[in-house]
């Protein structure tokens, strides 16, 4: 019997039931495996075969030099399943399966590829390159990795159903035989595309002790693709998300830069709320889950969870009018703004229960930056993020009046090559339900960004330096090279950023007033010398 969603709480057996979030309403209506499954008319499948004939006629001529040596090929993958999903591709890259052993189809395409390479050939892939068009052709294989494992054992087939018996999900479980283009689809791909919901072939217990990161991918294809997870998928996520510890870090954090970069608003935001909802996100960003902080009876405070898949969205939604498009810094600092919350909350004394986190943005910068680090991001990817973190609070702390020209340097030269994110992530950020404090934060900002643009051509803010250089300072200073000069380059940046360009004469003599204050011996300025 159909097992039907409910609310949050214990089932009846007395396992936790998932809370409903981006949830799939109705379990399909089929076994797990059936053969034939797409129920397509004669005339729907010539249908199919006029659509698919245009993005494999690069393979055709390929396919018919596997079938003359006795060979089985077929387009296999996320190409098939984005044809009917009628979905762009950015590149000329096929999946495809063959019966054929590495060794056999590396001399099959010996003398038609323009490039061949092995790097997969352990794992019965081999790469070839013809014009622009890029192929990886796979022996049919069932994996299976051990569980303490990273690495899969292959044992090779002759079953193309077999090979796509192991695929992830039934979507991406349909295959184009080439050059006939017959579609196979045993496992309900084709329904499961219509019905938009993510399923595995077999038991997915199965699918992911064969590879956890499946539970990654998941999410990713909930994100970019709109599906829902289906109800048995995700109870065995919240039971194996353990098994991602045997998965690396950079395969974990390829995983998430292509969920985070989903198409906005809803694509990043389903597929962060499907890794919390099944735990999956405790093995990998755990900071994210413990957002959902425990409220107090009088709950003062934004919940914070649900502020951060807001400005996850809202950021996305932002990006375009700034320049950037699916920005991973963007949405990984949108994402991990607030994480340093649960740390530094702390009831405030008084009634009304109301809490503070102070500081929280400079405890979230170390902790993103560990996480990130952990998962091996790219060390600039790591420092930017941390950045935009560490800043995010910066607008907020000059208030909504008027800025002066000294705070509007300050926060151009605090944040430096970030500033265009860090505008997206500050209005991202301002998600107040107040609509006249709403209204006056935005106004607020729209004018920090004037006066940016105005102080920018004036003084060319992006490039602000001291009105001396070291050697002058050394000269003025009588003082060699040490750190002194560098005491008194910090001291002239903080009189250019309070007061604007000062011109050399004045500098100079701002340079001198600060040694006498600082102790130094300044040197005496040469006497002037009379004439007859």
């Amino acid at each position: 019997m159909p097992r039907r969603h409910g609310g949050s709480g214990t089932s009846p057996g007395g396992a936790r039931s998932l809370p409903v979030h981006y949830r799939l309403a109705a379990v399909t209506p089929y076994p797990r495996a059936v053969p034939d499954s797409f129920d397509l008319t004669p005339d729907q499948r010539r249908a199919a075969a006029d659509l698919l004939r245009g993005p494999v006629t690069p393979m055709t001529e390929l396919a018919r030099l596997f079938a003359d040596r006795g060979h089985q090929l077929a387009l296999v993958g996320g190409m098939v399943r984005d044809v009917f999903l009628h979905r762009r591709r950015p590149d000329f890259e096929y999946d495809l399966a063959t019966d054929a052993r590495p060794e056999q189809v590396r001399e099959i395409v010996a003398r038609w590829a323009d490039k061949i390479w092995e790097t997969g050939i352990a794992f019965g892939t081999v790469g070839l390159r013809k014009g622009d068009v890029i192929c990886e052709i796979t022996t049919y294989r069932s994996d299976s990795y051990q569980p303490d494992s990273r690495q899969p054992e292959v044992t090779y087939g002759r079953s193309l159903e077999e090979d796509l018996s192991r695929r992830d999900f039934t979507v991406n479980a349909i295959a184009v035989r080439l050059p006939s283009l017959e579609l196979v689809d045993p496992f309900g791909g084709m329904r499961d595309l219509r019905a938009k919901v993510l399923r595995t072939p077999g038991r997915p217990e199965d699918s992911f002790n064969d590879d956890a990161l499946r539970m990654l991918r998941a999410a990713r294809f909930a994100a970019q693709l709109g599906f829902s997870v289906e109800p048995d998928v995700q109870a065995a996520m919240t039971a194996m998300a353990g098994r991602l510890s045997v998965v690396s870090a950079e395969r974990i954090s390829g995983e998430l830069t292509k969920l985070l970069c989903s198409p906005g608003p809803d694509g990043p935001v389903r597929g962060i709320s499907v890794l919390v909802d099944t735990g999956v996100a405790e093995q990998v960003l755990p900071e994210v889950p413990k957002l959902r902080l425990e409220r107090d009876e009088h709950f003062r405070h934004k919940d914070v969870y649900q502020h951060t898949l807001t400005v996850l969205a809202r950021a996305t939604t932002l990006e375009p009018a700034y320049g950037l498009e699916n920005d991973l810094v963007v949405r990984l600092a949108a994402l991990l703004h607030d994480i340093g919350k649960p740390k530094t909350r702390r009831k405030l004394p008084g009634p009304g229960g109301r809490v503070a986190f102070h500081h929280h943005e400079g405890v979230g910068k170390a902790m993103a930056r560990e996480r990130l680090t952990a998962l091996r991001f790219p060390s600039a990817v790591v420092s930017d993020v941390s950045g935009l973190v560490g800043l995010h609070l910066r607008f907020h702390g000059y208030g909504e009046g008027e800025w002066t020209d000294s705070a509007v340097r300050r926060y151009v030269r605090d944040a430096g090559h970030l500033l265009t994110r860090l505008h997206v992530l500050t209005r991202a950020d301002c998600t107040t339900r107040n609509k006249a404090k709403a209204l006056r934060l935005e106004r607020a900002y729209d004018d920090l960004e004037k006066r940016i643009a105005v102080l920018s051509v004036q003084e060319e803010l992006d490039r602000i330096r001291p009105d001396l250089n070291g050697t002058e300072i050394m000269e003025i200073l009588g003082v060699p090279q040490g750190p002194i000069v560098g005491k008194a380059r910090r001291f002239l940046l903080e009189q250019r950023m309070e007061h604007g360009p000062l011109g050399r004469e004045r500098a100079a003599q701002e340079l001198l007033d600060w040694a006498v204050a600082e102790g130094l011996d300044v040197p005496e300025p040469p006497e002037e010398t009379g004439g007859d």
